[in-house]
């Protein structure tokens, strides 16, 4: 899944957990990695149009992300996988490509188009799929499943900045999890949870800086084909699903302050931490009191959304 992950277990079976939620991520990566030529995913990609049988774990995350892909109008998009390619953000080697190449590679772009029956998928020829927008979420929720099942009532499991907590901490208290400032180093905040997901999302750690002096950052805008530049930092999703925070977190971000606050106010299940660009932050009433500013950014302007 192209990231660092650290899983932390407290009691008698901690140690077993952790074993059986690290052979699970090996399974799912291997099931789901784009590049691997022996995953599902990666033969899904490359069937040149004909029909493909997937697991049951497989079909079920694609089947997440079209559901979110229409839930969100399109904001979550499962076939983007093509115009990130061209910007070099799968492969390292950045570029900006032209308007045209662009355009023609939206024309292989689009959820709707991919036919999920079961555990049948038909994917039209030139089409690729990504699970980079759900994968860790969804992958948090299966593994923290599994150290439930083994009887663990307190563990943090943290998948590249997708955080899953299991219970509160050993002493019954509520989780710490820092929040990182998208402006630099530091954190802007410390959220205290329990038994949910926290998910990021953000333009400030995969990015590059083009010939003309501006900014690019790995969040798609699937109408534009260009990254989101929107005003928006960071978006922080805190959910009892990790999938749903994964699905949201992204969504949220590439639909911008004020199109990410219109489908909170309509939508129940997750809150919300929204920072702009401009140094100003956005809580949902839901954690107000669940999030305390640090010293260096204790004058960021707050604002709490309410319905």
């Amino acid at each position: 899944m192209d990231t660092y992950m650290t899983f932390t277990a407290y009691g008698d079976n901690a140690g077993e957990a952790l074993e059986k939620a690290e052979k699970e991520i090996h399974t799912l990566e291997s099931e789901w990695s784009v590049t691997d030529e022996n995953s599902e995913i990666y033969a899904v990609n490359h069937s040149n149009g004909n029909v493909v049988t997937l697991s049951e774990d497989t079909a079920g995350v694609v089947s997440f992300a079209l559901e979110m892909a229409k839930e969100t109008d399109g904001a979550l998009e499962p076939t983007i996988y093509p115009v990130l390619t061209a910007w070099g953000f799968t492969t390292d080697e950045n570029r900006i490509p032209g308007n045209e190449e662009i355009q023609s590679l939206l024309s292989r772009v689009g959820y709707e188009k991919v036919e999920l029956n079961g555990q049948k998928i038909h994917l039209p020829e030139g089409m690729e799929l990504d699970l980079g927008a759900v994968g860790k979420g969804y992958a948090g929720d299966l593994t923290a499943e599994i150290v439930k099942e083994s009887g663990v009532t307190s563990a943090l499991l943290n998948i590249g900045g997708n955080v899953q907590t299991v219970g509160s901490r050993p002493d019954g208290n509520d989780w710490r999890l820092a929040i990182r400032s998208p402006y630099g180093d530091g954190e802007v905040g410390v959220l205290e949870v329990s038994d949910c997901a926290v998910v990021t999302s953000g333009n400030y750690e995969r990015y590059f800086t083009g010939e003309d002096g501006k900014r690019y950052g790995h969040i798609i805008d699937p109408k534009t084909g260009y990254p989101v530049d929107n005003g928006l930092a960071s978006v922080t999703i805190v959910t009892e699903e990790g999938k749903m925070g994964d699905a949201l977190s992204t969504s949220m971000f590439v639909k911008g302050l004020e199109g990410a606050q219109e489908y909170w106010k309509s939508h129940e299940g997750f809150d919300m931490i929204l920072m702009t660009e401009d140094g100003e932050i956005y809580l949902t009433e839901g954690i107000e009191n669940n999030f305390t500013l640090t010293d260096s950014f204790s004058n960021m302007e707050k604002h709490i959304i309410r319905r």
